[in-house]
This record gives structure tokens, C-alpha cells and sequence, in this order.
């Protein structure tokens, strides 16, 4: 029986069903996370066949004697994952440490996890990419916004989703951009791009192959979210474009991935942009390599009629699905910011659209930021009624 050890499969709340479709398929599910076992949902505990509970996963020599231990008690470790960006070079580094060979190695980390180095590997897939320059000092910015112009954008070269980014508009904001910046964190500076972000989200096998394969759009920038304490919406495609399809499917060859549930994002231009493309192209952002965050993975259930833990644990056990893809339709996600004065209640919104719904839950504080406080997830067999719904759970009172 193989061993496959879960980091954290308490968070995101609906990871535990990642876990039990390992455990369906025969595998020996091993948890290692923070949360006390008698708290754990119940679901949860019943995918897992040990749990082990260190004080804080920030303590990697914790979580290195967990493994450790569970290594004695089980035997070798077959597959180790989080399917966290946040946890994404730890999980790295003890596949390295304990010769676990079923994912990226800590020599891997840098061209997956730093924006500068990703660059590279989206242009040998033949994909566009902005102009950057590594942050150093406010003389070495000027001359990049003199050759570029603003605005520009500035973010740690390491970080996940938005977290710490800048749009720079004008000189005073430039300078107090170094001001605000973390310390000692290597940002990277790049061209701003006028762009809707469109995803490309796969299961892929060990062959590099495609099993599965979806997109998602952000019509609201994530960056203006975060930064401006708005509403958030995105929603999954109905069918994937094709330009999309190829652009993911060269990036998956280029940057050499294999089982793997990825996510990664692209801009589609909204008008032509010198040396990047016309209004309409693919031009490449980053690279996720592990599920997109929060309640993606149900809502592409909903929208394809399937089920995306099967299929992502069908690739670790038996490196094949069956698993049919059933209606497509769109799904719709919108998290809206308490103490704004919206149109509709609760109640209306729940009353309007009960035939639609999916999901209706309060968003815990941790992914609050980049998704709102309360978030409805619905689902669509047209972009009208899809766009008829957002502007209802948008619109405030004047």
C-alpha cells in the first residue's frame, strides 16, 4: 500500500476531500497539521489513517520530526503535498530531505516559485512576457519606468497571489513605494499590462499529459481587491478558449511538469500593447503549481458536472481517470466586503437565485482579503444570466 502524507489537509476547508478520495483509492492517507484531532471535521478524520499534530507548521523542525515519525510508523513516503502555494517550498524540501521523488525538489523552487525565473520558461513556450526590472534603488526604477512607463507594477519577486503588490503611477509614488516595501525582499518591477487574467487550471499525469482541463476569469484585478478593499468576482468558464488550451498546455511541457494539479494565469489583452500583442492575446503572468485557492476546486465540479478530488487522486493512484465531465455551464463566484450599503439583502439574493446557487458561506479572515467576507457561488448556462446575477450582488445604494 502506498503512503501518501497530506500537510495541512484541514485548510482550506474542503481539502479533506482530497483526502478521502486518496483513501477510496486504496492509498494510506497520513495528515500532518496544526489543528487539535478532535476538532477536525469528522469527514476528515475518517480519509485519514494517522494524523499528526505539531504546534505550529511555521516550525519546520516540528513538522521535520512529524514526518520523521510517520516515516517510522508507515515506512517510506510514496507522494508528500499540500496543495498549498504557502507551504509550497517546504513541501520541496522535505521531499529532498526524505528522498521523495513523486514531486519538485528544492532545486526546482526557483523557477516555480519566483516571478523573475518563471519569465524564462513562459517565453520557451512561446508566450509573451511583460518587461521587468529587479528592484535595487530608486535611480535603477526611474531609468525602468523612463524605458517603459507608467504605470508600473512592483511585488516580491517570492510571493503568493497579490500580497504586497504596488501599482505605480506617477514619481511621488515611486518613491513611496520604498517606503512601504518589506525590507530585505527582492521585489521585481514590470510594465503594467492591460489585461483580464484567464487561467488555465489541468490535472496532469506523469506523462506531462493533460487529464483534465478548465479556466477561470478574473475580470477585477486581485492586486485592486486586495489593495482597495472591493468585492470579488471571478467565475469558471463554460468552455475553455482554445488559445488558452495551448498556451497551458506549452507552459505544462516548458516548465516540465508532471503529476500535478496546476493553475496558472495569463492576461488576455484589452488593447494593443507594444511588444506583448493585439487586443484579444495570451500574455503570460505566472505560474501556481498546485490547485487555484479557496472554493475553486468545487466550483469547477459545478461547472463540469464532475469531480476534480476524484480525478486529481485517480493521477496519484492509478495515473488515469475515468471519471466522465458531465454538463459544462458557467460558475459564478462573488464574495462581497461587509459594510457596504448592496441593493439587495442577503434574503433577496438567496430568494432570486435559489434555483442557481451552489455555496453560500462566510469566508474565514485568512483569505478574506483577496475574496471578500460573505461569498455566493452559483452557476449559469449563459454569460448573460451570469452578468444579470453579478450586477444584482454588486450594486450598492446610492
Amino acid at each position: 500500500m502506498k503512503n501518501f502524507l497530506f500537510i495541512s489537509p484541514n485548510f482550506p476547508s474542503n481539502y479533506w476531500m482530497f483526502c478521502r478520495e486518496l483513501k477510496k483509492n486504496g492509498l494510506n492517507v497520513l495528515g500532518i497539521g496544526d489543528q487539535p484531532y478532535d476538532e477536525l471535521k469528522e469527514e476528515l478524520k475518517d480519509s485519514l489513517n494517522e494524523y499528526y499534530k505539531v504546534s505550529d507548521l511555521e516550525n519546520d523542525d516540528e513538522v521535520y520530526r512529524a514526518v520523521a515519525f510517520l516515516i517510522f510508523r508507515h515506512g517510506r513516503i510514496d507522494w508528500l503535498e499540500s496543495n498549498n502555494e504557502y507551504w509550497l517550498e517546504r513541501d520541496a524540501r522535505l521531499r529532498t530531505d526524505f528522498n521523495i521523488t513523486s514531486g519538485f525538489q528544492t532545486s526546482d523552487i526557483p523557477r516555480i516559485k519566483f516571478k523573475s525565473r518563471m519569465k524564462e520558461y513562459y517565453q520557451r513556450a512561446g508566450i509573451p512576457v511583460a518587461r521587468y526590472h529587479m528592484v535595487e534603488d530608486l535611480a535603477g526604477c526611474q531609468a525602468f519606468v523612463q524605458k517603459v512607463g507608467y504605470p508600473v507594477v512592483a511585488k516580491p519577486d517570492n510571493g503568493v497571489g497579490a500580497s504586497h503588490t504596488f501599482k505605480i503611477e506617477n514619481d511621488r509614488q515611486l518613491a513611496q513605494f520604498f517606503d512601504l516595501k518589506w525590507p530585505n525582499t527582492p521585489y521585481i518591477m514590470e510594465e503594467f499590462i492591460a489585461g483580464e487574467v484567464n487561467s488555465y487550471d489541468a490535472i496532469v499525469d506523469s506523462h506531462g499529459e493533460p487529464m483534465f482541463e478548465t479556466g477561470n476569469v478574473t475580470p477585477m484585478s486581485i492586486m485592486d481587491i486586495v489593495n482597495h478593499n472591493d468585492n470579488s468576482i471571478y467565475y469558471i468558464l463554460k468552455n475553455l478558449p482554445e488559445d488558452t488550451r495551448q498556451a497551458g498546455r506549452a507552459t505544462v511541457k516548458s516548465f516540465g511538469v508532471k503529476s500535478r494539479f496546476v493553475h496558472f494565469e495569463f492576461f488576455r489583452l484589452q488593447k494593443d500593447q507594444e511588444g506583448l500583442g493585439k487586443k484579444g492575446d495570451i500574455v503570460a503572468l505566472e505560474v501556481n503549481m498546485r490547485p487555484c485557492g479557496g472554493f475553486t476546486p468545487d466550483m469547477i465540479d459545478y461547472a463540469h458536472s464532475t469531480d476534480v478530488y476524484k480525478i486529481w487522486a485517480d493521477m496519484i493512484a492509478f495515473d488515469r481517470s475515468t471519471m466522465p465531465i458531465g454538463k459544462h455551464a458557467y460558475c459564478a463566484f462573488a464574495g462581497r466586503r461587509d459594510g457596504k450599503d448592496f441593493a439587495l439583502s442577503h434574503a433577496e439574493i438567496m430568494e432570486k437565485y435559489k434555483a442557481n446557487m451552489k455555496m453560500m458561506e462566510r469566508i474565514p479572515d485568512v483569505l478574506s482579503a483577496a475574496m471578500g467576507n460573505q461569498m455566493y457561488i452559483a452557476t449559469f448556462s449563459s454569460q448573460k444570466e451570469m452578468d444579470a446575477f453579478y450586477k444584482d450582488i454588486l450594486k450598492c445604494n446610492e
